[in-house]
């Protein structure tokens, strides 16, 4: 996806994994529109309480330009993530700073992955319609191919409480749900044409949640029915990518375009919109939730990327850090880490992020 240089209005182009994009002329009129979100950012942020940096520590990925991405912890503390454009999956050891490296299928450039209780490593195939876990102790992978070819690009995938995926697939506009027991999949495509379902989260009432970014939507699914609901965001530039959900059930979002931060009632509907701090320029990507409801998003249309912090029962931004190391370059999906108060997070810049919480 592209990130833009709102001052002067003009694309600056970022390659990713299915080449190098541009956001449509069409989108401009939008973006200087945001730009007078800025004071009103600044202003939100100044009134809010001593804003304490988070302790950032980074790792160098010894796979150069390998896209390392969507970090996930194990039951021993081993962090797996996804190297995209290196077509591989691999593991740190944080405690010595060792990295193992394990094959899978050329051509699945996982974008995804995510670990069950039986310890099994679940990847995303981004370019050969596939989903597949690996086993850590052979190396080997067990692969379920997409019952329909035109679900080719699955996404993002979050556990559902019976430990079963859901996932996106969003150039392909479906949402997804694998029966990690049996590998049976459902495919649902989204009501609206070119919604590009994104990021996915699964609420505590165990209903999944998933942001259209191709529109100013943010939708919901049935578990029982499979039917999909869409909810319209009331500005029609809005654009939502990543997504989170607090304990109370409520849904935030992240408006990739207008430098928002998002509040869905999702039993009313009502919306309301934070600025961020850098507003207009924020370019909102990685996005979630901590233990205490708070909402931390990365910043990626400023270098070095920033880690922002919100604390909903106030209404304020509670901390702003750079990922000074590396630049961040892009941070494009991060989690939150309970036992270790920490978010984890992959970097354009090659390595692997931990952000402590205070």
């Amino acid at each position: 996806m592209a990130s833009f240089d709102y001052w002067l209005c003009r694309p600056v182009l970022v390659a990713n994994v299915r080449g190098t994009r541009a956001l449509s002329v069409r989108m401009r009129p939008f973006l200087l529109a945001a730009v007078s979100l800025a004071i009103a950012g600044s202003s939100l942020l100044a009134q809010g309480p001593a804003r304490a940096p988070l302790q950032v520590t980074e790792w160098k990925v010894p796979w150069e330009n390998s896209g390392p991405r969507d970090p996930y912890l194990d039951a021993q503390g081993r962090v797996w993530f996804a190297g995209q454009r290196g077509n591989y999956i691999a593991n740190l050891d944080p405690a010595t700073g060792k990295f193992k490296r394990y094959e899978i299928e050329p051509g699945t450039n996982p974008h995804n992955l995510i670990i069950d209780k039986a310890g099994r490593v679940w990847f995303s195939g981004n370019r050969n319609a596939r989903i597949g876990w690996l086993d850590p102790a052979t190396g080997k992978s067990t692969i379920y191919r997409m019952p329909n070819p035109a679900a080719s690009d699955p996404h993002t995938m979050i556990f559902d409480r019976g430990g079963n995926i859901w996932f996106t697939a969003q150039f392909s506009n479906f949402v997804g749900h694998l029966d990690t027991r049996t590998g049976a999949i459902h495919l649902m495509p989204a009501p609206t044409k070119d919604a590009r379902p994104y990021g996915i989260v699964v609420d505590p009432s165990g209903r999944p949640w998933f942001d259209e970014f191709g529109t100013n939507k943010i939708a919901t699914i049935d578990p029982a029915t499979m039917a999909i609901r869409e909810f319209t965001l009331p500005n029609e530039r809005t654009r939502p990518r990543r997504i989170a959900v607090t304990s109370d059930g409520t849904v935030w979002y992240g408006d990739y375009v207008r430098g928002m931060l998002g509040r869905l009632d999702p039993k009313t509907g009502a919306v309301h919109e934070f600025p961020l701090p850098a507003a207009a320029q924020s370019l909102p990507y990685a996005m979630a939730s901590d233990d205490r409801d708070r909402i931390w998003l990365a910043e990626t249309g400023i270098q070095p990327n920033r880690l922002v912090g919100f604390d909903p029962k106030s209404e304020t931004w509670i901390s702003v850090t750079p990922v000074s190391q590396s630049g961040g370059i892009t941070i494009r999906h991060m989690i939150y880490h309970g036992a270790t108060h920490s978010l984890w997070f992959g970097t354009d810049a090659n390595t692997i992020g931990r952000a402590r919480i205070p």
